[in-house]
């Protein structure tokens, strides 16, 4: 055998053993590619079942909501003794809160009366297991009848509180709301424009002020009654400073007064405003602490103070 012979069997064994070593690269990295195909097709057939129960789910619940909210609808239509001015107060109490639905009024007189009944059944229950009150009817009835009057005013109690949280968050960003306005404006934008930046950017600052400038923005476009629009604005919030914003804006346009120098006149109002109540909260707050204070601090610091004294005090009489 020769010499070139021996080379090229050499370099053909060299040859051979590289692509063996690729072809194990090969199949230990891609070998299993069909496996892994497999795998993340059967993942992707688990997360769209899960989805498709998940929205089934969902659905489920918001049919049921719709089912309960047209049966508290139904039944808030038919009650007799809720007269048209404490309707209309009701209503007014919702826009305040937020709701704006067309049944609200309704669905609300509902829950008020169900949850009236639900607290006359409890108190009537429990009140049944008590030793002695069955035997005095007239005791129960009138159980019942407060029961029922509480139950049916707590749900407005609820309702109002919302509506009380819902201003003051509405109050303290207000004077960022119409710094934006004055920015907006200062750039030549109209009065829809800059309502359209303003919602824009307090969608995660503040959603209540960003919703009712959108639903505010949608009835200047949709209706072009500028006065229209802010009065609802203000009736929909029912603040003395959306009332003064409103105000401002309606005769800014009427008269042709420049709208910016107004927006700047309020917005730093608004701020003092905003800055003297909150002085105001620090004022009270040293007052309001004595009670707490003497009931619950003032008795551990004297019991620390005095305690080693009594407690040498009772040792020394009791080996008297």
């Amino acid at each position: 055998m020769t010499l070139e012979m021996v080379e090229m069997i050499t370099d053909l064994t060299m040859l051979v053993g590289l692509l063996l070593v690729i072809a194990g690269w090969w199949a230990i990295k891609y070998g299993n590619h069909r496996g892994k195909i497999a795998e993340r097709v059967r993942d992707a057939v688990q997360i769209r079942a899960m989805r498709t129960l998940i929205e089934a789910e969902e659905m489920l619940a918001v049919r049921l909501i719709e089912r309960v909210t047209q049966f508290l609808a139904a039944l808030g239509d038919r009650i007799p003794f809720f007269d048209a001015k404490l309707r209309a107060q009701i209503e007014a109490d919702l826009l305040n809160a937020g709701y704006r639905g067309p049944n609200g009024t309704a669905v609300m007189l509902g829950v008020k009366f169900s949850f009236g009944i639900l607290v006359a059944a409890i108190v009537v229950v429990s009140g049944a297991s008590v030793p002695g009150v069955g035997q005095f009817p007239a005791f129960r009835g009138l159980a019942m009848l407060g029961a029922f009057i509480v139950g049916m005013i707590v749900p407005e109690y609820l309702q109002r509180f919302r509506a009380a949280s819902r201003r003051r968050w509405i109050s303290a960003c207000l004077p960022d709301a119409l710094d934006l306005m004055v920015i907006c404006t200062n750039a030549g934008n109209s009065l829809l424009v800059s309502m359209q930046h303003v919602t824009d950017e307090l969608v995660t600052i503040c959603p209540p002020l960003s919703a009712e400038f959108a639903l505010t923005a949608d009835e200047l476009r949709i209706s072009g009654d500028a006065e229209r629009a802010l009065q609802n604005l203000g009736r929909r919030i029912n603040l003395p400073s959306v009332r003064a914003l409103t105000t401002t804006l309606t005769q800014s346009m009427r008269y042709g007064t420049p709208i910016t120098q107004s927006l700047k006149t309020l917005s730093r109002s608004e701020r003092l405003a905003f800055i003297m109540s909150l002085e105001e909260k620090a004022a009270k707050l040293a007052p309001k602490m004595v009670v707490p204070m003497m009931l619950f601090i003032l008795p551990a610091i004297c019991a620390i103070a005095a305690g080693p004294a009594v407690i040498q005090i009772l040792d020394f009489f009791a080996h008297q």
